[in-house]
């Protein structure tokens, strides 16, 4: 079997039929990624999210009885590995820094035209972050994490290892294969540098990384 024939899975969490149906078109329509179920409220996605593990989640912000805040913690609660965006019509602040920060790698918005939304669904499921320009700003004001005097010298060097490779967007799967690990590995080394570095997401060590040029 080659890699060529291999797309990428997307899913689907959207309380809006009509909406998910052009979606789908769109998605299904590229030579790269395919559409492997859709859900119309949050529970039903964390189902299906477990049933295929897709490369990624589209999940729509606000649902009702389980919003995307609400969805996106339990799939992370779950351990669930694929890349979550938000797909939204919110360009709230605080919902953007919000939903970052509990741990989405995205925040796009609905009024996108359809050959941009595909571009960075793509880029997406490639394992890089994906932002609706207008909202970089913002994300950056938001995210900035105060430096508290956090340093690389305590962590260990697979640690140091998975924070380069975290702050180039690559997701655990792509870490794992890239430092000949196991996924779980790569899960009990995120959770240990997040904690030795005082930050709550992947996106906030990217953004010091970045910041304070750790890397030089």
């Amino acid at each position: 079997m080659t890699t060529e024939n291999i797309k990428s899975s997307v899913l689907l969490i959207d309380d809006h039929p009509t909406l998910c149906s052009g979606l789908q078109f769109l998605i299904n329509s590229t030579e790269t990624m395919q559409v492997v179920g859709i859900a119309n409220d949050g529970s039903t996605g964390i189902e299906l999210a477990k049933q295929y593990e897709p490369d990624l989640i589209l999940l729509d912000l606000n649902m009702p009885v389980m919003n995307g805040l609400e969805t996106l913690e339990e799939l992370r609660n779950q351990h669930i590995s694929s890349r979550v965006v938000i797909f939204t019509v919110s360009d709230y602040k605080g919902d953007l820094t919000t939903l970052i920060k509990a741990g989405a790698d995205g925040y796009l918005l609905k009024d996108m035209e359809p050959e941009e939304l595909l571009a960075n669904i793509e880029k997406a499921c490639n394992g890089n972050m994906v932002l609706s320009p207008e909202l970089a700003p913002l994300l950056l004001e938001g995210m900035r994490p105060k430096s508290n005097n956090r340093s690389i010298e305590n962590l260990t060097r697979r640690e140091l290892e998975t924070v380069r490779l975290l702050s180039k967007g690559l997701t655990n799967k792509m870490i794992a294969k890239e430092l000949d690990i196991s996924e779980g590995t790569v899960k009990v080394h995120v959770k240990s540098l997040l904690k030795k570095l005082n930050l709550r997401s992947r996106v906030e060590v990217a953004i010091w990384v970045k910041e304070e040029k750790v890397f030089k």
